[in-house]
């Protein structure tokens, strides 16, 4: 299936990283804070002067977007405001 966000939105993938106390210990996925970074999958309708594209690295708003589920993987479809940062690397 093949999601296109509407308007000035963008479809990302929260990128999961394996969190690890001190000692070496595997947190469980509840006691994990929600990911804040994300790849963008499929743009919407941008500014011109957007620079964000497919497979950019963002951070974004902590509780902002909505989570779907598409072909059992986690996706959000998120306003381009709530779009903090851009990681460069």
């Amino acid at each position: 299936m093949k999601v296109k966000p509407l308007g000035e939105r963008l479809l990302i993938k929260p990128i999961v990283e394996e969190k690890k106390t001190a000692g070496g210990i595997v947190l469980p996925d509840a006691a994990k804070e929600k990911p804040m970074k994300a790849q963008i999958v499929e743009v919407g309708k941008l500014p011109e002067d957007c620079t964000l594209k497919v497979g950019d690295k963002v951070i974004f708003n902590k509780y902002s977007g909505t989570e779907i589920k598409i072909d059992e993987e986690d996706y959000i479809i998120i306003d381009l405001n709530d779009i903090l940062a851009k990681i460069e690397e």
